[in-house]
């Protein structure tokens, strides 16, 4: 198993992952292997505007979730299979980061989902995730409830 990432946290199964906010400085130390980014890939052209040359872009391999602030998903199973593959990553030994602009809903929301998938009472994910994670993550009744659908249809 590699270094791990710098603020990494551990899930129940013993797979370390990192949640971090894109717009916080990128901590010292190991660089992540693959990263599951939440919002909009800046690759893709918005509608009648053209790609941002400026935004911030991984240099490791990636994955984007159409995923606005304070909401869930766009796509709900997309979303799912694509957290499902980060954490086959992740437990499997690779450096994984999760992050959306703040670090804090989404991807508390992702991390929460990603501790059900570790073995972690489903109940009690969001608990888990504030205790270990950050005290306010998840921060809309709408991130709760996903992690609710994600626990029971998200992993078919």
């Amino acid at each position: 198993m590699s270094e791990p990432l710098v603020g990494a946290i551990t899930l129940a199964d013993g797979t370390t992952l990192r949640g971090r906010g894109r717009r916080q400085p990128l901590p010292p130390g190991p660089l992540p292997e693959f990263g599951l980014y939440l919002g909009r890939d800046p690759d893709l052209p918005r509608r009648f505007r053209r790609i941002d040359e400026n935004a911030w872009r991984p240099g490791w391999p990636a994955e984007w979730v159409d995923w606005p602030d304070f909401r869930t998903p766009r796509d709900d199973r997309a979303a799912a299979a694509a957290i499902t593959r980060a954490y086959h990553r992740a437990a499997g030994g690779e450096r994984v980061e999760v992050s959306c602009g703040g670090g804090v809903g989404r991807t508390g929301t992702v991390i929460a989902c990603m501790a059900i998938l570790a073995g972690h009472p489903a109940d009690d994910a969001l608990a888990w995730t504030r205790a270990n994670y950050r005290p306010r993550a998840v921060e809309t009744p709408g991130q709760r409830r996903w992690i609710g659908w994600f626990a029971e249809h998200g992993r078919e």
